[in-house]
């Protein structure tokens, strides 16, 4: 007999959130079944060897895209054709890196050159500083015009491959709670399936959305924002809070599981340096899911995931 696995089980063995579990079911990768008489996703042995096989390829950075033209696909043809471009992605950003490293170095010895008792040399090291495009479109620039034109060719193909980054205010809202709990206790408890036959009490609140899961040390907390005439009656056994809202850096995760969203959330980390944002640490990083139609998910080939951390303007020396 083919045993079934819950879905607490499943996201142990494989050190993976539920909530990645669901999105690759959503998303037509993998499926789970479900009895009259529980009320939770069940696993066969089917089900995880298809899982296994995502695992393997999210850690070869394939997209949800490809995968699943690789399991609509029957032969290898596609799959070959998939880690072929993998390869050759992966070349380009190498090529792309080892050129970026030349340019630099050609600015350190420009800069090792430059005599700071003379004014001139004072002032194009400072141009140099200023905006590329400035220094182009500058006459006085005296420097190698090819170097930085290779720099903007090289810079705006690796710009590429970083998510735009946005800062919103969340305003205040009423939410329900889950409460704080593992991420195993979230999607495995009886929080989701509570959810699910009570979404006529929530409404959106950013980006057509009306959920955030907002994490921190291997806990996590869901919370829905609510309509104003919901009372705690209506969301008993769970509480109602006052969400505070606040400033938030914002990016898209490309495919919304659990690996981009690590790899987007360093990214959003890393650019805040070049701002007057700081981190803030009272508060949760968190992410919620983009209800988007059919129209806009069948041409993406995934949903789209917004990654969201706390900041606030760096204290003034």
């Amino acid at each position: 007999m083919n045993e079934l696995i819950k879905i607490r089980e499943v996201a142990t063995r494989y050190n993976i959130s539920a909530r990645t579990l669901r999105f690759y079911e959503d998303m037509g990768l993998i499926t789970s079944t479900r009895s009259d008489d529980y009320a939770y996703r069940l696993y066969d042995e089917n089900a995880l060897k298809r899982l296994e096989q995502v695992l393997i390829l999210r850690k070869l950075n394939v997209s949800i895209k490809d995968i699943q033209r690789i399991f609509n696909s029957s032969g290898s043809e596609v799959v070959l054709e998939v880690l072929g471009k993998k390869v050759d992605d992966i070349d380009e950003e190498i090529s792309l890196l080892h050129e970026l490293k030349e340019i630099v170095l050609d600015f350190i010895s420009q800069f090792e050159h430059a005599d700071f008792n003379k004014d001139s040399d004072v002032k194009l090291l400072y141009e140099k500083a200023k905006e590329i495009k400035t220094q182009l479109a500058d006459p006085v620039y005296t420097g190698n015009p090819s170097t930085v034109n290779r720099l903007l060719a090289v810079t705006e193909k690796l710009d590429k491959k970083v998510p735009d980054v946005m800062i919103v205010r969340i305003p205040e809202f009423r939410a329900v709670t889950s409460g704080r709990m593992t991420f195993e206790e979230l999607f495995g408890g009886g929080f989701e399936p509570w959810q699910e036959s009570h979404n006529h009490l929530f409404k959106p609140v950013i980006f057509n959305c009306p959920d955030f899961l907002c994490g921190r040390d291997q806990k996590a907390e869901w919370i829905w924002a609510i309509k104003d005439e919901v009372s705690e009656t209506d969301t008993y056994p769970y509480e109602i809070i006052e969400f505070p809202g606040g400033l938030y850096a914002v990016a898209v995760s490309v495919d919304g599981d659990g690996e981009s969203y690590s790899k987007v959330m360093k990214k959003i980390e890393k650019w805040l340096d070049s701002t007057n944002f700081i981190i803030d640490g009272e508060r949760d990083y968190m992410g919620n899911m983009i209800f988007v139609d059919d129209e806009i998910k069948e041409g993406l080939g995934y949903h789209q995931m917004n990654l969201y951390v706390p900041i606030k303007l760096r204290e003034k020396n």
